[in-house]
This record gives structure tokens, C-alpha cells and sequence, in this order.
């Protein structure tokens, strides 16, 4: 605690206020200095910091520390960054596959396809026999009626989408497709085409890609894994913002 000063004859000096409001600003100093220990240091918050203790203990004016990161919206000096689009984007990208997962299930698709969640957006997977005959990559008749059930599920979405053709390892070598490439290829925007011609999507929207046998999701040494090898996937690409980080 400050002690009064005192002219010689034993009254006061009227410089004892200095006293005090240096004991101020050096507890206030103390006290930033202790809550800016606990933040997650950068150089622009220290930066930022420095500007605004040198405006405080130079008593000019200017914005003080907390309406600083009040009036820019930067991160708080104070405690660790506060990531609310990443908290939300997570929310957003749990939210279409709950969507498309409730969709499925509603319809009980659930035999016929497959949804998995990736760093892409939500992949519908059919297996290529729900669609195609064997070497073949014409639609099946019966194939568009779950086609269009997909299609009233990526209808309730803007997202852009991606349909991805794979095949085992077996090598194909006809008239119509020398390699896996073209076949799986083929697979894929035959049903890019059907999105776009037959139910009227928009083109921007939609992309197709052929794999061949060069992304299996199993090795392909049993009847069984190279069925699941062979696959057609509907990816539904999640925006930036809805992206996990």
C-alpha cells in the first residue's frame, strides 16, 4: 500500500496520486501479462498486444485491449481461439450424412447401398451388378428406380457431385472397352447422364471419373472381394465450410 509523502513542514505534497496510479497501471500490467500467459501465443496476437499495453501506459488515446478484439472480431487474447465456423462446419457435414443416412434407411435401401463419410463429403456406393450387367455399362432397367430415389435425395442438396466408377482386377479387352479404364469410366457418366438427361439436373453440377481396378476398397483374392471391388460411387462433395477439420 502506497504511503503519503509529505512536505518537510508535515503536510501533504499533492503528488500522492502518483503513487497510487503507478500502483495501478503495474497491478494491471501483472494481471494482462498472467492472462496472456494461458492464450495460444502467435505473433499477431503478441503484435496486438503490445500496441495496446504501449496506448494504456502511455495514457494516449486509442483502443484498449479488449475492444480491440471486440470491434475486429479477432480472436480473443485471452484463453485458447474460439474456432466457431470449424464448430459449425463440423455440425453441417454431420448433418448431410445423417440426412442421407435417414434417407436410406426410410426408403430401406440399406441392401442395396452402402454410405460412408470422408474427408470428400458422403459416398453413396452400389455395388455394379445393382446397376450393370457383367462388362457391360448400359443402366439395367431395374437400376433406375433406386436411381431415382438417389435422385430425389441429391435433389434436396446444391452440392456438387462426383460419380465414381472402380472395377476388380480382372482385365476386360473388347470391341467396346480395352481396359478397366474405359469400362469404369463408361459406368460412370452413363449415370451422370441419367441424372442429367433423363431428370433434368443441372450439368455444372455433376462430374464423372473411371478408376479401373486402381482403388479397391478389399484385395482382390476372393469371388467376394472383387464384388465389393466392383462398385459405383455417388459422392455428394461437402463444401468447404461443411468439410471436418
Amino acid at each position: 500500500m502506497a504511503r503519503k509523502k509529505t512536505e518537510s513542514n508535515g503536510g501533504p505534497s499533492g503528488q500522492e496520486w502518483l503513487a497510487t496510479y503507478s500502483d495501478t497501471v503495474t497491478l494491471l500490467l501483472t494481471f494482462f501479462i498472467l492472462l496472456y500467459s494461458f492464450s495460444t501465443v502467435d505473433a499477431q496476437k503478441l503484435k496486438n498486444l503490445s500496441a495496446a499495453m504501449q496506448t494504456v501506459l502511455s495514457g494516449q488515446g486509442g483502443t484498449s485491449i479488449l475492444e480491440y478484439n471486440i470491434n475486429t472480431g479477432n480472436a480473443p487474447l485471452v484463453g485458447e481461439d474460439m474456432n466457431t465456423d470449424a464448430a459449425q462446419n463440423v455440425g453441417q457435414a454431420t448433418d448431410m450424412y445423417s440426412t442421407v443416412k435417414e434417407f436410406i434407411e426410410k426408403n430401406n435401401m440399406q441392401s442395396s447401398v452402402q454410405i460412408k463419410e470422408d474427408e470428400r463429403g458422403v459416398i453413396i456406393q452400389l455395388r455394379d451388378n445393382i446397376l450393370f450387367e457383367s462388362g457391360k455399362a448400359d443402366l439395367k432397367d431395374n437400376s433406375k428406380s433406386i436411381l431415382d430415389k438417389i435422385n430425389s435425395l441429391i435433389s434436396t442438396f446444391p452440392n456438387n457431385i462426383i460419380v465414381e466408377g472402380h472395377t476388380d482386377n480382372l482385365p476386360i479387352n473388347t470391341f467396346k472397352f480395352e481396359s478397366n479404364w474405359e469400362l469404369s469410366t463408361a459406368r460412370a457418366v452413363n449415370v451422370v447422364r441419367y441424372f442429367v438427361e433423363q431428370r433434368g439436373h443441372n450439368p455444372v453440377r455433376f462430374s464423372a471419373a473411371g478408376y479401373g481396378e486402381f482403388k479397391p476398397v478389399a484385395p482382390n483374392d476372393t469371388a467376394d472381394n472383387k464384388a465389393m471391388n466392383r462398385r459405383v460411387n455417388i459422392l455428394i462433395v461437402a463444401t468447404e465450410k461443411e468439410k471436418k477439420k
